[in-house]
C-alpha cells in the first residue's frame, strides 16, 4: 500500500500535471515540500511509419508502427518538441523523494501516467491521485487517497489508440486510391459522416406534400369568461383532418383515419363558418408537472451550449477545459450526470438561499445516466467546491466565453435540486356547422404554470425540427378563457391556411452529439475532435448551425458502406466502445482482442481480412450519383460535375456534354429539376482571338471547369492531306500506308484574374500562352524564369522559387529587378512579410507574442516556433487569445513528426507504488 504523503516530513516531492494552467492552483492548495510540474499532456505516441528507422521500415513494426509479430506491441517515440519536457521532469526527479502522478482521471490521463513511468523510470515511491476538481477540499481528499496506476486503463487506451492506428492506416489508403487524395477514414468521424450523409439522401428523397386547414380567433359571448383567444380546425364531419405528420417523406398520406384537406374545401369551409355560432363541446383539464433536467454531462453540455451560447463543441470542451483548470468546474468528460453528496447539498443550500425553501424539494434528486455505454467514474459537470460561486461572485474573474459557460453550468447544477414546475394544461373543443351542412370542430390547449420551480432559475433548450402543426416547443401553448361546456363562442376571424411539409432537418453539432451519445458511439471527449475531423477534412460544411455534406462524403460513405459495411455500421462501431470499455475493467485482454479484431475469429472476418480480399472497386461507380434519367453526378479531382453519356453514334474523341456543379449548391437542392437547367444553361461561347503569326494556328479563349483560359486550335490533316503526302515503299514493293504526324500538344494559358474571356486580346493570349518568360541568367548561370503557379505568381532559378507581388508583373519584371528579390532573406513560403492578421499578446509558455499569419495553405497561429493552422471552420474575426493559446499548446503537445525514434522495450505492464 502507498505511503501517505504526510507520512514523509522530509525531502521535496514532485507532483506531475498534465497542463502547466494547474501547477500555481495546485502548488498553493499543497504548500512546501512540493513541486508542480506538467508534462503539457502525452509526452510520447505512435510515431508515422514513414518516420521509423530504415531497418523497421521493412519488419512487421513498418506499416502501423506497431509490431503485429509481438502481440500488437506498439512501438512510441518521445517527440522533438517533448524532449526539453523530459529533460525537465528527470531533472526535477532527481531532487525527488516521491513522485506523485495527478494527471486527468480518465483512460487518457492514466495512459499519460504510465508513460511517463516508462520514461522517467523513477527510483523513489510512485503514487497515483487525481482531482475532481482543483480545489483545496479535492486535492486535501486526493493526497488521502492515494493509488497506483490502473493498468487496465492503460490497457484500454492503449487498445484503442492502436485500434484507431489499424483501422485508419488500412483503409485511407482505399479511398486515396478510389476516392481522391489526402481523404481519411477513421473509426468515429466516418460513422459521424455516414450519419450526416444519410440525413442527406433522406432530404434529397422527401417529397413535399401540400395540405390545409382552418384557423381561427374565437370570442366568449360573456365578455366577464375572457378574451379572444387562438383555434385550430382539427375534424370535419367527424372526421380527423391530416396534419404534417401524417405524410410520409414520398409525400403520402399515411394515416388511414386522416382525411386530407385541399385548397378548395378548405376555402369554401372558411366561408361557410363566418356567420356560424360556436359552441363549446368539451373542456378537460389536467394537471401539469415539469420535472428539472440532469446536470450536465460532457455530451449534454456540448448540446445545451450550442443550442444556447452558439458554441461549436471545439469551442465548448477549450472553454471548460479553462474553467476547471483554474478551479471553477470539475472535470469536464464524463459520462456521468450524479453529483457528489456535496454537491448535492450545495445546489439545495443556494437554491434556498436565492430562491427560497419552497423551491428545494424534501428529498436529495438523484441522477443517472441514460446514454448507452456510460461510464460513472466522474461526477456530472458542476461547479467546483464544497459550495458554490454564484455567477455574480465570479464576474470579476470571468469574462466572455467563460462567464457564460460557467452561468450556464451553474444555473443547471442548482436547477436539477430544485422541485418541480407546477400548473395545469386545459384542452378545449368548440364547433359549428357551416353554411353547406359541413361540421367543423376546432381544438385549443394552454399551460398555465402555478408554480415555476427549477424553471425560476434554468431551463433546458431543444433542438430546432419539423413544427408544421404549430405545436409549441416549450410546452406553453394559449391562456384559455373562463367557459364551460356548452358555452356560446363568437367568431372573430376564420382563415383558410396552407402548409407544405418539410424534410428531415438536418444535423446540427448538438443534434449529431446527442445521437452519438445515445447511440453509445465514441466517448463525448471525442466528440469536439471529431466534428473537427470532418469538417478540416472537406466531409461537411456549416450552414447556419446546419452541417451539409460534400459530394465527395458522399463517395466516401458509399465506399465504406459497400465495401466495409460493419466499420460503418451504428451498433458494431458501440460495439467496440463496450469491448473497451471490458478491457478498462480487466474482463478481456487487449492482445486477444485486437486479434479477433484484426485478423478474426471462426464467426467473425478481421480487418486484415477484408481489406486484402476487396476485390475490384469501380471506382467511376462510387464517385457518381444518378440525378435525373440520362444525367449523373461525378465526383472528380476536381470537384462535383454532371454529365450526359454519349449518344452511341457520336465520333470518336466526342467529349460528354458536362456541367458544373455551384459549390454553394447542397447536395438535396440539386434536384432533376436543377441538373436539367444546369445542363441545358448557356455556355460562354468560344471567341475567336485571331491568328498566331508564327504557327498560323488560330487562337481562342474559352470558359473551362477550372475557370476561363485561353488556347491554340490544331487540326488533324484531312484524308485528302494525308492522301497528297509522297508514297513509300517497303521492301517488297508494296506502298506504305500515310503516316499521321505526331500529334501535337496545343499550348494554353489560364487567365489573370484581371482577365476575362470577353475583354482578353490576342497579344495578352500569345504571351500567356508562351510562359514561363524567361528572362535571362544569374552570374553563376542559371536560368532565371517567372510563372503563374497554383499559390500565384513567383520566380523560379533552380530549386529556389520566391513568390513576386501581382500577376501583371509576369510580363513587366526584368532580370535586375528579379535578381534584386533573389538577394533578399528567403520568406517562409517565397513570401514577402505581410502584417499579421491578430495580435494576442505573449504566450504564457514560450513568453513570445503570438500572431495570426496568412501562410501558404492560410491562415497559421504561431508564436514563433510553434505554427498551428487555423481550422476552415474557424472564422479568425472570431478566434480569441485563449483559443489561440490552447491551439498551440495542443500543437505542442502533438509535437511534429519524429525524426529520431526509440524503440518501446518490452515492460512489466504492472506498476506497484514505491518501486
Amino acid at each position: 500500500m502507498p505511503t501517505k504523503a504526510t507520512d514523509k516530513k522530509h525531502g521535496k516531492k514532485l507532483v506531475i500535471v498534465e497542463s502547466p494552467s494547474k501547477i500555481k492552483s495546485i502548488s498553493g492548495y499543497l504548500g512546501e515540500g512540493f513541486q508542480v510540474a506538467a508534462s503539457m499532456g502525452h509526452i510520447r505516441d505512435l510515431p508515422q511509419p514513414s518516420d521509423l528507422p530504415a531497418e523497421l521500415k521493412k519488419s512487421s513494426v513498418g506499416k502501423f508502427a506497431v509490431d503485429l509479430d509481438k502481440d500488437f506491441e506498439p512501438y512510441y517515440v518521445v517527440s522533438p518538441e517533448k524532449r526539453k519536457t523530459v529533460a525537465e521532469l528527470k531533472a526535477a526527479l532527481k531532487d525527488a523523494d516521491e513522485l506523485y502522478l495527478a494527471t486527468d482521471n480518465d483512460r487518457e490521463g492514466e495512459a499519460i501516467a504510465w508513460h511517463l513511468l516508462q520514461v522517467l523510470k523513477p527510483k523513489v515511491p510512485v503514487y497515483r491521485l487525481t482531482f475532481g476538481e482543483i480545489t483545496k477540499e479535492a486535492v486535501t481528499r486526493a493526497m488521502g487517497e492515494l493509488r497506483d496506476v490502473d493498468i487496465p486503463m492503460v490497457d484500454a487506451q492503449e487498445t484503442r489508440r492502436i485500434l484507431d492506428r489499424l483501422y485508419g492506416y488500412e483503409i485511407s489508403p482505399v479511398l486515396w486510391r478510389k476516392v481522391a487524395r489526402g481523404l481519411s477514414a477513421g473509426r468515429v468521424q466516418s460513422v459521424a459522416t455516414r450519419l450526416v450523409v444519410e440525413r442527406e439522401r433522406e432530404r434529397m428523397a422527401f417529397r413535399t406534400a401540400s395540405y390545409w386547414d382552418l384557423t381561427g380567433t374565437f370570442t366568449p359571448e360573456d365578455p366577464s369568461k375572457g378574451t379572444a383567444f387562438p383555434a385550430k380546425l382539427v375534424a370535419v364531419d367527424g372526421s380527423r383532418i391530416a396534419t404534417g405528420k401524417d405524410f410520409s417523406d414520398r409525400g403520402e398520406l399515411k394515416a388511414a383515419n386522416a382525411v386530407r384537406l385541399d385548397e378548395d374545401s378548405a376555402r369554401s369551409l372558411a366561408t361557410g363558418l363566418e356567420r356560424a355560432t360556436f359552441q363549446v363541446r368539451s373542456l378537460e383539464t389536467k394537471p401539469y408537472t415539469r420535472r428539472p433536467a440532469a446536470p450536465f454531462t460532457t455530451s449534454t453540455l456540448q448540446q445545451e451550449a450550442a443550442r444556447k451560447l452558439r458554441f461549436s463543441s471545439k469551442v465548448t470542451m477549450q472553454v471548460a477545459q479553462r474553467l476547471y483548470e483554474n478551479g471553477y468546474i470539475t472535470y469536464m468528460r464524463t459520462d456521468s450526470s450524479a453529483l457528489s453528496d456535496q454537491a448535492i447539498n450545495a445546489a439545495r443550500r443556494q437554491a434556498s438561499e436565492l430562491y427560497g425553501p419552497e423551491y428545494v424539494p424534501e428529498s436529495p434528486r438523484t441522477y443517472k445516466g441514460k446514454a448507452k455505454n456510460a461510464q460513472e467514474a466522474h461526477e456530472a459537470i458542476r461547479p467546483a467546491g464544497d459550495s458554490f460561486r454564484t455567477p455574480a461572485q465570479v464576474a470579476q474573474g470571468l469574462r466572455g466565453d467563460e462567464f457564460r459557460l460557467y452561468e450556464l453550468i451553474w444555473k443547471r447544477t442548482v436547477a436539477s435540486q430544485m422541485a418541480d414546475a407546477k400548473g395545469s394544461t386545459a384542452s378545449l373543443r368548440l364547433g359549428a356547422t357551416s353554411a353547406d351542412g359541413r361540421d367543423a370542430e376546432f381544438s385549443a390547449s394552454g399551460t398555465v404554470i402555478t408554480f415555476r420551480g427549477f424553471m425560476a432559475a434554468y431551463e433546458e433548450g431543444r433542438d430546432a425540427g419539423r413544427n408544421e402543426d404549430g405545436a409549441d416547443d416549450d410546452g406553453q401553448g394559449t391562456r384559455l378563457p373562463n367557459v364551460t361546456k356548452g358555452d356560446a363562442l363568437g367568431a372573430e376571424a376564420v382563415e383558410a391556411v396552407g402548409h407544405e411539409t418539410s424534410p428531415p432537418p438536418r444535423y446540427t453539432e448538438a443534434s449529431l452529439v446527442k445521437v452519438l451519445d445515445e447511440r453509445g458511439i465514441g466517448r463525448p471527449s471525442t466528440y469536439a475532435a471529431t466534428m473537427s475531423t470532418i469538417m478540416d477534412r472537406g466531409y461537411v460544411t456549416s450552414r447556419g448551425q446546419a452541417l451539409v455534406p460534400s459530394w465527395i462524403a458522399f463517395s466516401v460513405v458509399r465506399l465504406l458502406e459497400e465495401h466495409f459495411n460493419d466499420y460503418v455500421d451504428y451498433d458494431f462501431t458501440a460495439e467496440l466502445e463496450e469491448d473497451l470499455d471490458r478491457i478498462s475493467r480487466g474482463e478481456t485482454g487487449r492482445v486477444e482482442w485486437l486479434n479477433r479484431f484484426y485478423y478474426g475469429n471462426r464467426k467473425d472476418t478481421g480487418l486484415h481480412t477484408i481489406v486484402n480480399d476487396l476485390g475490384e472497386i469501380d471506382a467511376r461507380s462510387i464517385n457518381s450519383v444518378e440525378i435525373a434519367e440520362g444525367i449523373t453526378l461525378r465526383v472528380g479531382k476536381f470537384g462535383p460535375y454532371l454529365e450526359k453519356p454519349l449518344p452511341a453514334d457520336a465520333p470518336e474523341g466526342t467529349e460528354p456534354q458536362r456541367a458544373n456543379v455551384p459549390e454553394d449548391l447542397a447536395p438535396d437542392e440539386l434536384t432533376a429539376e436543377k441538373a436539367i437547367e444546369l445542363m441545358e444553361a448557356p455556355t460562354s461561347q468560344e471567341r475567336v482571338l485571331g491568328t498566331d503569326p508564327e504557327t498560323g494556328r488560330s487562337v481562342v479563349a474559352r470558359d473551362g471547369r477550372y475557370g476561363p483560359y485561353v488556347i491554340e486550335l490544331i487540326t488533324e490533316p484531312t484524308a485528302e492531306e494525308l492522301a497528297a503526302q509522297p508514297v513509300e515503299y517497303y521492301k517488297n514493293g508494296k506502298p506504305k500506308p500515310p503516316k499521321k504526324p505526331a500529334k501535337v500538344k496545343p499550348r494554353t494559358g489560364s487567365l489573370f484574374k484581371s482577365m476575362s474571356v470577353d475583354t482578353v486580346t490576342l497579344e495578352d493570349a500569345l504571351r500567356l500562352m508562351n510562359l514561363p518568360r524567361v528572362l535571362g541568367t544569374d552570374e553563376e548561370g542559371k536560368e532565371v524564369t517567372v510563372q503563374n503557379g497554383r499559390f500565384g505568381p513567383y520566380l523560379k532559378k533552380g530549386s529556389d522559387s520566391r513568390s513576386i507581388g501581382s500577376e501583371e508583373e509576369i510580363f513587366t519584371i526584368t532580370l535586375e529587378q528579379a535578381l534584386e528579390i533573389y538577394k533578399q532573406p528567403k520568406q517562409r513560403g517565397g513570401r514577402t512579410v505581410t502584417p499579421p492578421l491578430a495580435e494576442f499578446g505573449d504566450d504564457p509558455v514560450s513568453e513570445k507574442p503570438i500572431v495570426v499569419k496568412d501562410g501558404r495553405f492560410g491562415p497559421y497561429v504561431t508564436d514563433g516556433d510553434t505554427n498551428i493552422t487555423v481550422p476552415g471552420s474557424m472564422a479568425i474575426e472570431e478566434l480569441t487569445r485563449e483559443q489561440a493559446i490552447d491551439m498551440l499548446a495542443e500543437k505542442r503537445a502533438k509535437g511534429p513528426a519524429p525524426k529520431k525514434t526509440t524503440r518501446r522495450a518490452p515492460a512489466k505492464r504492472k506498476v506497484a507504488a514505491g518501486k
